[in-house]
């Protein structure tokens, strides 16, 4: 009994280690930033003091429009990474498992994958303007190469043996991606996932920078700061955005920690 409860209390201990350990370096940076304001040495036109940008935040997250830009950024940023992503992986097992498909796709999908993501951006706005279409296909772009490649990786490095034993016992087809193809490639997988919640992000943000002319966001709180030459406020936006990066990481860490925990050692 005291052996079972034990294990939750060194989880949560766990936990709160690698918390306070992620927290050192960004206190550190906040203490000698205040410290450096109190002591006069940097201009607050320019980079206004901690308390200064609490503040601020304090404001903006009490405004009604806060919570519509989130929203909206983040049910852009899901679907077009949910595109990208479905896309992704069927691509890449696909020219990852079958010689077919590798020689007519492979080589124009490594071509492709080189030209930057952004260059894209004037041909999709030309034909689908600036609106959440647009946006959502430049996410799903950002986030089907890096995903498609890791899944390509992952599929072709696959034994032979597996592929043997599911000719050999006669396998259907969805039985043999569901038990031995999709399995030996999930680790692959889940790092072209990772790699693509990043790039579908930072798409997000960006798509909203570029494309600023429709809808609503948090990239606008930056756009807003910038015009209006409100540091404060540009400060808050940056901070914001990497905070909701780092949570969406963190939750897809733990999703692959435990639809692959079958794969950790005991």
């Amino acid at each position: 009994m005291s052996q079972s409860t034990s294990i939750p209390h060194n989880n949560l201990l766990e936990t709160v280690r690698k918390i306070l350990k992620a927290l050192l370096i960004p206190a550190i940076f906040i203490a000698i930033w205040a410290l450096a304001s109190a002591l006069g040495w940097l201009n607050p036109k320019l980079i206004p003091a901690p308390q200064v940008v609490l503040f601020k935040a304090i404001a903006v997250l009490q405004q009604p429009e806060f919570l519509n830009g989130l929203i909206e950024s983040l049910l852009r940023n899901f679907s077009g990474y949910f595109l990208g992503a479905t896309a992704g992986v069927l691509f890449g097992i696909a020219i990852g498992i079958s010689k077919v498909s590798n020689w007519l796709f492979a080589p124009s999908f490594h071509i492709l994958r080189q030209i930057s993501l952004f260059a894209w951006l004037p041909l999709i706005s030309t034909f689908l303007g600036e609106g959440h279409v647009a946006k959502i296909l430049f996410i799903s772009l950002s986030v089907f190469y890096p995903v498609a490649l890791h899944t390509f990786e992952g599929g072709s490095s696959i034994s032979h043996k597996y592929r043997e034993v599911a000719q050999v016992y006669e396998f259907p087809k969805i039985y043999a991606y569901r038990k031995l193809i999709l399995p030996g490639a999930s680790a692959q997988i889940f790092v072209g996932l990772q790699l693509g919640l990043i790039f579908a992000w930072l798409a997000t943000i960006g798509s909203e920078f570029l494309l600023a002319n429709y809808g609503n966001g948090l990239g606008n709180i930056v756009i807003q700061g910038r015009q209006a030459f409100d540091v404060e406020l540009i400060i808050f936006g940056m901070l914001l955005i990497g905070l909701v990066g780092v949570i969406l990481n963190a939750i897809l860490a733990k999703v692959e920690k435990r639809l692959l925990r079958w794969k950790q050692p005991s």
